[in-house]
């Protein structure tokens, strides 16, 4: 399957912070875009709110002047962690008083945050969703024949 360079390098660095236990809902440096960012949390600065999908001062002059980190443009990155932080059941934005699941690092809770954020990055880029497995049980009909 052919992948965008951006893409093809978000799935490595989600992929190795899953199974490294370095993916965190909870940290603006181990969540989804602070991963794809390399463990930085300069993606922070772009909104008031984790989770929030308005670009804040800074973020729209980064937008406004096409500016891209890893690829991804400021609103795509809030987009990232929105659907992120949702398939991992949070209430957004992210505040202490919202719903949140009792074990944000469980790996179920990190699963389904992660299939819902490779989907999102395949749709970003236009490209059949990797994590789609129903393809594998396609088969040709086959005619049995008797015995």
């Amino acid at each position: 399957m052919k992948t965008t360079p951006r893409l093809e390098s978000a799935l490595k660095k989600l992929y190795t912070a899953f199974h490294g236990s370095t993916l965190n809902p909870e940290c603006c440096k181990q969540c989804a875009v602070g991963n794809i960012l390399d463990q930085t949390d300069r993606w922070k600065h772009l909104s008031d709110s984790h989770g929030g999908l308005e670009l804040n001062y800074v973020g729209r002059v980064h937008q406004n002047l096409g500016r891209t980190f890893n690829g991804y443009s400021p609103l795509e990155l809030l987009k990232i962690e929105n659907v992120f932080l949702n398939a991992c059941g949070y209430q957004l934005p992210l505040h202490y008083k919202n719903k949140k699941p009792q074990n944000p690092t469980s790996k179920d809770v990190l699963y389904n945050g992660l299939v819902a954020t490779i989907s999102f990055l395949c749709e970003l880029d236009g490209v059949s969703n990797v994590m789609d497995y129903t393809r594998l049980f396609e088969f040709a009909k086959y005619k049995l024949e008797p015995c």
